[in-house]
């Protein structure tokens, strides 16, 4: 039986604390804690729940080590962390509990007839309620996954070079913080594959670097415009950008995309002048359009009347599969409004998560000191084997092998749509990145048959899902054919033909 605590020990009653949390012993048991892990739980929880009063005096260490039979330096060393973290203040009468502000119970919120309580709802900035959750979201090797490329393809030995080579190299100093912008090895390789791969015109000093293509339109939406803004997407279109407009209190307004792209009619630009216009030029997502020169030009000379600003996606145009490659818009005219976007999640792997953006040449001034403050340098050792990657050529080369793959896979997924797809519809795209869409009569719904065909691991994602104002026209499938083995067409295309007609409406 442990004994009580000598009255001679303690404090008159009225200020002593509650004998009761003190005097059960302790369990001399290691997976209960150690014994001043116990002690510190026990007395924490009688302060905060009321069991140890404000202002009444704990046992002497001697007195409570006697008490449950510990060591007096466990009884001590509880008193002192306690003391730290502002439960107990010690004194030259020994050791009181704080006085603490008692928590306020949170309401228990009742249903409308008011017999059971309901869960209370989160309390979130407003500008959640704007950003739509997209479809289920499937594993990465599930089948017509859009957006996923060969990762089984990728040449993992020349990577780990890379990254060996950039690990001897940096050493242990590449474990600090690096350049905010990025690592300059990187934004070099950048600049000089951009000049020739893609027409872009920039300088090292041009180049972001970002945690993928999302935060890089992020940063785009946080350097250059104010909460009731307005920002344009494309309708279909991408779901991130509208969820990075949102996000900076923006009002977004969706314009249609036909078969050349982004349509901004006059009209659009006197009713709802844009303070950023974001597209996808070079391959319109998910449709597969190419923004035409004439429309590439005319946004450029409303943006620069409004003093708009573009952000151009070039997520995935690496990949032409059909004559020379669809050059950038930025590059056409010299100081063009635009920021233009890039990813390697595309080119090399998702996880990887490099990004970056390419500013205008007369903003890189402006938004240096801002950007300083707001990045912190990282992921040093990747950058700097990216760089390697780039330098080396074996970035082309992997580019090469890569564009032909897809370009056999789009391929042999167009031919099994046209012998096993049993319902009607109407590709589009698929002369350039990772995708192609199927156009589906209003009558086959196409997030349900995505939901069913999720179901047998098979992951296209609806074509409604990209519209903000969704059009009877806006209903179809997404397949991405970078992930999946072309001999797995047929079958995978006969499932996705059952499931369509087993969604029709009636």
């Amino acid at each position: 039986m442990v004994p009580r605590i000598p009255r001679s020990h303690t404090a008159p009653a009225a200020h002593t604390a509650a004998a009761a949390p003190l005097e059960s012993p302790l369990v001399k048991d290691r997976d209960a804690g150690s014994m001043q892990r116990q002690l510190y739980d026990r007395l924490k929880r009688a302060i905060l729940d009321g069991g140890l009063a404000p202002g009444s005096r704990l046992p002497g260490s001697r007195a409570l080590a006697e008490s449950l039979a510990i060591s007096r330096n466990t009884v001590t060393a509880t008193y002192e962390h306690l003391a730290a973290e502002g439960y107990v203040q010690p004194d030259r009468q020994g050791t009181r509990v704080t006085e603490l502000s008692a928590p306020t119970p949170a309401p228990t919120p009742r249903s409308r007839t008011g017999t059971a309580p309901v869960a209370a709802a989160p309390v979130t900035a407003k500008r959640l309620a704007s950003i739509r959750p997209s479809a289920s979201r499937a594993d990465a090797d599930a089948a017509l996954r859009p957006g996923v490329p060969a990762l089984s393809h990728f040449p993992f030995a020349a990577w780990r070079g890379a990254l060996d080579r950039a690990i001897r190299g940096a050493g242990a100093a590449a474990l600090g913080y690096g350049d905010p912008l990025g690592e300059p090895p990187l934004r070099a390789a950048i600049a000089r594959h951009l000049s020739v791969a893609r027409g872009v015109r920039c300088e090292p000093r041009q180049v972001v670097i970002a945690e993928g293509a999302q935060e890089a339109i992020t940063l785009c939406v946080r350097l250059l415009s104010n909460p009731g803004d307005t920002g344009w997407v494309e309708d279909p279109g991408y779901r991130g950008v509208k969820a990075a407009m949102h996000a900076g209190d923006l009002r977004v307004v969706p314009l249609r995309v036909d078969a050349e792209g982004l349509c901004a009619s006059a009209q659009d630009w006197r009713r709802h002048p844009p303070r950023l216009v974001y597209t996808t030029p070079s391959h319109q997502y998910p449709t597969g359009a190419v923004l035409g020169i004439a429309r590439r030009l005319e946004l450029i000379a409303r943006a620069r009347e409004h003093g708009a600003w573009i952000i151009e996606d070039d997520y995935d145009s690496e990949f032409r599969h059909t004559g020379e490659p669809i050059g950038a818009m930025q590059g056409l005219v010299d100081d063009a409004p635009v920021l233009y976007v890039g990813t390697f999640s595309k080119t090399m792997f998702p996880s990887l998560r490099l990004g970056f953006v390419v500013l205008p040449a007369h903003l890189v001034a402006s938004v240096q000191s801002p950007l300083e403050e707001m990045l912190r340098g990282g992921h040093r050792y990747e950058q700097l084997a990216m760089a390697d990657f780039i330098e080396s050529g074996q970035f082309s080369r992997h580019l090469g092998r890569m564009r032909r793959l897809y370009r056999d896979r789009q391929l042999a997924l167009r031919l099994a749509l046209h012998k096993h797809l049993k319902v009607p519809h109407e590709i589009e795209g698929g002369y350039c990145g990772l995708h192609l869409t199927v156009r589906l009569p209003e009558r086959f719904d196409d997030r349900k048959i995505a939901a069913e065909a999720l179901r047998h691991r098979i992951a296209p994602s609806a074509l409604s899902g990209f519209a903000m104002q969704p059009l009877p026209t806006d209903n179809g499938l997404v397949l991405g054919y970078g992930n999946t083995s072309a001999e797995l067409f047929e079958p995978l295309v006969k499932r996705l033909s059952q499931l369509a007609r087993a969604c029709e409406r009636s």
